[in-house]
C-alpha cells in the first residue's frame, strides 16, 4: 500500500499463486462453487500483492517473498501440523510436524446456545469430503492464543470507538494470561498499531489512534492481518476479531477472495461484531455488511453478533473470550492423500449421553498443503519440529 502520513508501509506480503490444479483432480474443476452452503468453498482467485499493514517503522520484507510461496502460517488448524505443544526459545510455542494431520479447533454447544465441555473423543464424528475419518488426536484445555484484534476506523465509528475499544480490552482481559494480540486500526487502508504484546497499556494506546476518516478496507485488512498472524505469531492457534458499523467499499479483494485466501493459510478463526445499528446504515447495506460478516466468520469457524446497541459489546467481548478459551482441538489423518489437490469440505457431529441435540461449529474446509518430496541425492535428518 502507498505511505500514509508518517507510516511508512510494511511490506507484510507474499505471491500468492494458486494454479489451476490446486481446483483440479484427475483433469476436471472440482473447487465447489458458490456461498449457500458451509460445504461449499470460494471459486478461483488470480495471483496478486497481499495487502499489506502500514506501521510507523522501517518496512520489513518477508525472507520468503522470493521463494514465489505462501508462508506457512503455523497454528493449530493446519493440515501440516501436529497437535503437540512446546513452549521452546523466546516463548514461541511450537508443534511436532506431522504432515498428513488435519487439526480441527471445535466449539459444542446445546439447544440453548450453552457451551458443552464435558466431551470425549469418542463423541465426536468427523467427515471429509463425506468420508468418516478417525480421531487420532484430541485437546480440552486453554492453550494459547495469538490474537489480532482490528477496529474499524472510518468516520461513521467516531462516536462508538470509546465502548468498542473498552470492549477490546475486556476481551484481552478476559483471556489467558499468555495471549499475545495485535491491533490494527483501519479504513481505506490498515495500520498496526500496536505488533504482537500482552500488555494491556500498549493495546490501549494503539487503539487510541483514532482517525475516524476514509472508506472501509474491512477485507484488505483481514487478509493482511491474516498473514501478519502466520508469518510473526508466537502462539499456533490463531484468531482474528473484527468489529466494523458498515459494508467494504475500499479492499482491492472482494468477499471470495478474502475467504479463499484464509482457508489457504489454514486459518485463523474470525470472530465479527457488526455494528449495524443506527439510522446511518441504509437497510440494503445492512443486508450485505451482515451477509459478509457472516460468511466470514461460518467459513472459518468463528462467530458473527449483531448488536442492538453499543451497550452489548462488552457482553460480547467476553463470549468471544470464553468460546476461544473452551474449545476443542481434533487431529485426524486424512484418507485422501496430500498429493491429492483441492478444497476438502469438513464436518464434524456430536453425541453423547445426556443431550438430545449438539450443535458443532468449526471451520468448513482446507486446502492441503504439499510437501516437498525429500532429495535422496543429498539426504538429510528430517526436521520434525516447526
Amino acid at each position: 500500500m502507498r505511505l500514509c502520513s508518517s507510516r511508512i508501509a510494511l511490506s507484510i506480503f507474499f505471491a500468492l499463486v494458486i494454479p489451476l490444479s490446486v481446483f483440479a483432480e484427475n483433469g476436471s474443476m472440482s473447487a465447489p462453487a458458490g456461498w449457500q452452503s458451509q460445504q461449499q468453498a470460494p471459486a478461483a482467485v488470480k495471483p496478486e500483492q497481499q495487502p499489506s499493514l502500514d506501521v510507523d517503522r522501517d518496512p520489513v520484507v518477508s525472507p520468503d517473498a522470493e521463494d514465489n510461496e505462501p508462508v506457512s502460517p503455523g497454528h493449530l488448524g493446519s493440515p501440516s501440523r501436529g497437535i503437540a505443544l512446546e513452549r521452546g526459545p523466546g516463548g514461541r510455542y511450537t508443534l511436532t510436524r506431522n504432515v498428513d494431520e488435519v487439526v480441527l479447533n471445535v466449539s459444542v454447544f446445546d439447544e440453548d446456545r450453552h457451551l458443552i465441555n464435558d466431551l470425549t473423543k469418542e463423541d465426536f464424528q468427523v467427515l471429509e469430503d463425506g468420508v468418516p475419518q478417525n480421531v487420532v488426536a484430541f485437546q480440552h484445555q486453554d492453550v494459547p492464543v495469538s490474537i489480532g484484534i482490528l477496529i474499524d476506523n472510518s468516520g461513521s465509528m467516531r462516536d462508538k470507538r470509546a465502548a468498542v475499544n473498552e470492549a477490546a480490552l475486556d476481551l484481552v482481559r478476559a483471556s489467558n494470561p499468555d495471549d499475545e494480540a495485535f491491533i490494527v486500526n483501519f479504513s481505506d487502508q490498515a495500520y498496526l498499531d500496536q505488533d504482537f504484546t500482552s500488555s494491556i497499556a500498549k493495546l490501549r494506546d494503539g487503539l487510541s489512534h483514532i482517525d475516524s476518516r476514509g472508506g472501509t478496507a474491512l477485507y484488505d485488512a483481514v487478509v493482511a492481518a491474516a498473514d501478519h498472524l502466520g508469518k510473526d505469531a508466537k502462539r499456533p492457534k490463531q484468531v482474528l476479531l473484527v468489529i466494523t458499523d458498515g459494508e467494504d467499499n475500499a479492499s482491492s479483494l472482494d468477499l471470495e477472495q478474502t475467504i479463499q485466501k484464509i482457508q489457504d493459510l489454514n486459518g485463523p478463526v474470525v470472530y465479527s461484531i457488526g455494528l449495524l445499528f443506527g439510522s446511518e446504515t441504509e437497510p440494503r447495506e445492512e443486508h450485505r455488511a451482515k451477509r459478509a460478516l457472516q460468511l466470514l466468520s461460518d467459513e472459518t469457524g468463528g462467530l458473527a453478533f449483531f448488536p442492538k446497541s453499543l451497550l452489548d459489546v462488552d457482553t460480547i467481548a467476553a463470549e468471544v473470550a470464553m468460546d476461544i478459551r473452551r474449545q476443542y482441538t481434533l487431529g485426524y489423518h486424512s484418507t485422501k492423500p496430500m498429493t491429492v489437490l483441492g478444497y476438502r469440505t469438513v464436518k464434524v457431529d456430536a453425541h453423547a449421553n445426556g443431550y438430545k441435540k449438539l450443535i458443532v461449529r468449526t471451520k468448513s474446509g482446507y486446502y492441503p498443503k504439499q510437501v516437498a518430496p525429500a532429495n535422496t541425492a543429498n539426504s538429510q535428518p528430517a526436521d520434525t519440529s516447526q
